[in-house]
């Protein structure tokens, strides 16, 4: 399949296509970085029902570890859910090892939770979604060699 082939968009995705970019992503990574060392990094809490009421999925992988998704039910927000969740993210991340902790969160989401927590803006986008903008957050969890560009 050459540059100038049709392309298709799926919506949504087949699992399994987005478990083998994944893998392929995944190979890439770890050939160009040599950290192979990537694990999930999640927490859920269900109520006695069975029905989740918070819960955050992450990674770890190569000294740092990034949250991609943290969620509380708003019938439990104000009650130190997320600032438990989040601590105990932090403190399995240190466990492991990591340096440092990222993640993101939208304007209209929680950015104010994230910097009482210790995180620092280290970028920003705008219009994501339109009318919004993304927040990137950092923290430094172990000293560690100083942050480089890459």
């Amino acid at each position: 399949m050459g540059p100038d082939a049709p392309l298709k968009i799926s919506d949504p995705a087949d699992p399994q296509d987005q478990a083998d970019l994944h893998e392929a992503l995944f190979a890439f990574n770890w050939q160009a970085t040599g950290y192979a060392d990537g694990r999930s990094l999640s927490c859920f809490v269900r109520d006695e029902d069975g029905r989740l009421v918070a819960g955050f999925d992450g990674f770890t992988w190569g000294g740092y570890a990034r949250v991609e998704y943290l969620w509380v039910d708003e019938a439990r927000r104000g009650q130190g859910l997320g600032r438990a969740l989040m601590n105990a993210a932090i403190e399995e991340a240190r466990a492991r090892g990591c340096v440092t902790m990222v993640l993101d969160t939208h304007t209209f989401q929680a950015p104010g939770f994230y910097e009482r927590l210790g995180f620092t803006e280290v970028g920003r986008t705008t219009d994501t979604p339109v009318g919004h903008g993304q927040v990137l957050y950092q923290r430094r969890l172990l000293p560690g060699p100083p942050a480089s560009s890459g």
